[in-house]
């Protein structure tokens, strides 16, 4: 709001100083008009003018090696970016900043001049006015001469970082012009906010699905080749188009959990959504291939936030990226979440959470305040490997898919009383020197734990759930149960000669070879980091447990009808798989169509499947700060 700053009894100026900026997000900055004026000293989640983090590389001046090709530390890779220089480099980087304009002042005299200061939010804020076509920063000696304020200015603004912690910066910047003539001071400010960093969800149509590639490593490598290979068609078969974006440098199979895809827009010149991916790195500093996302991956409109946080809790699996997925749009109980909410898993018998850094940059952004789940009966700790959100043609927008180790314990009881107790548990075919599992039906359903393990599971599931109803509002008509089941986390790494052959890593029984190879590309996914299995070989005394069959509902929704499920390698039973038509019944009912790719050997025999091999990009076009 413009306002005089002339001393008391001075004439009343000619012309105020007034600056403007794009508060109602339609592209354009008013200087006619008043559409632009109101709220323009505040901020909401509806209105106000909003600026890019420029943390993209679109140029791609940012160097990825040092001298004589080393590698860079972690903090200089992630130093370099837009942002990081003071000039606009080309016009793709121009399209990044939020437009600023002060309204054209025809009537003053040669010696006005005017200065521009940013008053809040200094430190992370670059200014640039556009003199001939050339964008020029704003310093402190930086005078607008007359005429330049008589036509009026042109400002890019753009912030130097996301918010990290609302508690030392909220993300605001105020933007303010004086203008002195003939002995007169005037001034007027604009408040800007940095977009939020927000998280994909399930109502936000796939792009682009992303995968580790390994390279050599024998057996293994082959059968991950396959996956990569099965995979790409499958994305194809989907609808979407662009290739998979592989990662191939450090072998690191789980590329969901060292990277979470994220975003940040505001609509740009001309009314066009201006959006940046932001590759969030996980927090795990000693998690290599989150490096990949500097040296690959980021570029134009696309860029990587890591965060510094050493003090790790002692469950390094946490900070998988895996344990975070979002719950799509919603609104309950008087809260609105017009992008979505995340939702994280915590050891709650054990009180470990995640990155206490990383938690607070999410909750810094205002918009997708983190919901957490109790994570403390898996082996693993992810949410993604008992809750996934689907599409759905209902007023709601979306339905809850939930694990559910009942209906897998009533497929085996069936199946038994039908007489098909000696039936094999798994039809997996067994590769050279790694023989297919044995056990059969009766024998899973009589060993030690297994159903035990299943009811708490069962139980620790319905618990979770009943917070996210709460939470959201979902009703039990809006709840997918898919057929799964789970064993012990102790038996699933045990030795053989336990009596029955439910443990998981003797399927590869006699195949050291593969086994080393497993572990080497850090194929059980709490195994993935260094120190990692010590860590959570001191967790608490709590039954933890991992997916006995594949976990049908980890995995990708590729388009809003099509779903992509690890094979279920299920007892086959007249000529069915009985666990692959459950799984197909439940999706078919709520209009999903599902295809299988085997992950057996790659994924499933380390604790994941393939939604935890895989990641997305989605479709970040919409305004985040429309509600449905």
């Amino acid at each position: 709001m413009a306002a005089p700053a002339a001393s008391a009894g001075a004439a009343e100026p000619a012309a105020r100083a007034d600056l403007r900026a794009d508060v109602n997000r339609d592209g354009q900055v008013d200087v006619t008009g008043d559409t632009d004026t109101a709220g323009e000293d505040s901020w909401s989640v509806g209105r106000g003018a909003i600026q890019l983090p420029n943390i993209d590389d679109d140029s791609k001046r940012c160097p990825t090696t040092g001298q004589g090709g080393r590698p860079l530390p972690d903090a200089k890779l992630a130093a370099c970016n837009d942002a990081s220089d003071t000039k606009v480099d080309g016009r793709a980087d121009a399209d990044d900043l939020a437009r600023v304009r002060s309204v054209p002042l025809p009537g003053l005299g040669k010696d006005a001049q005017g200065s521009l200061k940013v008053t809040t939010g200094a430190t992370h804020t670059h200014v640039f006015v556009k003199r001939s076509g050339t964008w020029v920063l704003v310093t402190p000696r930086t005078r607008l001469t007359a005429a330049e304020l008589r036509s009026g200015v042109e400002l890019g603004v753009e912030a130097t970082d996301v918010i990290r912690d609302s508690g030392k910066w909220d993300g605001r910047t105020v933007l303010d012009l004086t203008v002195t003539s003939a002995g007169t001071t005037t001034s007027d400010e604009v408040t800007l906010r940095v977009a939020p960093l927000l998280t994909q969800h399930h109502l936000q149509n796939t792009r682009q699905v992303m995968v580790t590639k390994v390279r050599g490593a024998g057996e293994f490598g082959r059968l991950q080749r396959k996956f990569v290979k099965g995979l790409a068609r499958e994305v194809k078969k989907a609808g979407v188009t662009e290739p998979l974006v592989t990662f191939e440098k450090y072998g690191d199979v789980w590329a969901q959990d060292f990277v979470e895809p994220a975003y940040v827009s505001m609509t740009g010149p001309g009314g066009h959504r201006q959006a940046m991916r932001v590759m969030l790195r996980s927090a795990q500093p000693d998690r290599a291939a989150g490096r990949e996302l500097f040296e690959k991956v980021r570029g134009r409109d696309t860029g990587v936030v890591q965060v510094s946080d050493r003090s790790q809790p002692d469950d390094w699996s946490l900070n998988s990226m895996g344990n975070l997925e979002t719950i799509p749009p919603y609104a309950h109980n008087g809260r609105s979440f017009p992008a979505g909410r995340i939702i994280q898993g915590w050891r709650k018998d054990s009180g470990e959470r995640t990155s206490k850094v990383m938690r607070t940059l999410l909750k810094s952004q205002g918009l997708q305040d983190p919901l957490l789940l109790d994570t403390s009966w898996l082996g693993v700790g992810h949410v993604d490997e008992f809750v996934q959100f689907l599409p759905a043609d209902t007023p709601r927008g979306w339905r809850i898919g939930i694990a559910d180790p009942e209906a897998g314990l009533r497929l085996l009881r069936d199946a038994k009383r039908d007489g098909h107790g000696r039936t094999r548990m798994f039809s997996v075919p067994g590769l050279p020197g790694a023989p297919a599992p044995k056990e059969t039906i009766n024998q899973v359903l009589a060993s030690r734990h297994f159903v035990a393990d299943n009811t708490m599971a069962a139980k620790r599931i319905a618990a979770d759930l009943e917070i996210l109803k709460r939470e959201t509002g979902v009703t039990e008509d809006e709840i997918v149960r898919v057929p799964g089941l789970y064993t012990r986390e102790a038996e699933a790494s045990s030795a053989r000669g336990r009596g029955v052959p439910v443990p998981r890593l003797t399927r590869i029984g006699g195949t050291p070879g593969l086994l080393d190879s497993l572990r080497e590309h850090g194929q059980q996914r709490w195994l993935a980091g260094p120190g990692a299995a010590g860590s959570r070989a001191a967790a608490p005394a709590t039954v933890t447990t991992s997916a006995y069959v594949p976990g049908a509902v980890n995995g990708v929704l590729l388009g809003r009808d099509r779903y992509l499920a690890p094979r279920q390698w299920g007892p086959v039973i007249g000529g069915k798989d009985i666990f692959t038509e459950a799984v197909n019944a439940v999706y078919r009912r709520v209009g999903l169509k599902v295809s299988y790719i085997d992950d057996w050997y790659t994924y499933h025999l380390g604790m994941g499947e393939v939604h935890c091999g895989t990641n997305t990009l989605r479709d970040v076009s919409a305004a985040w700060w429309q509600t449905r």
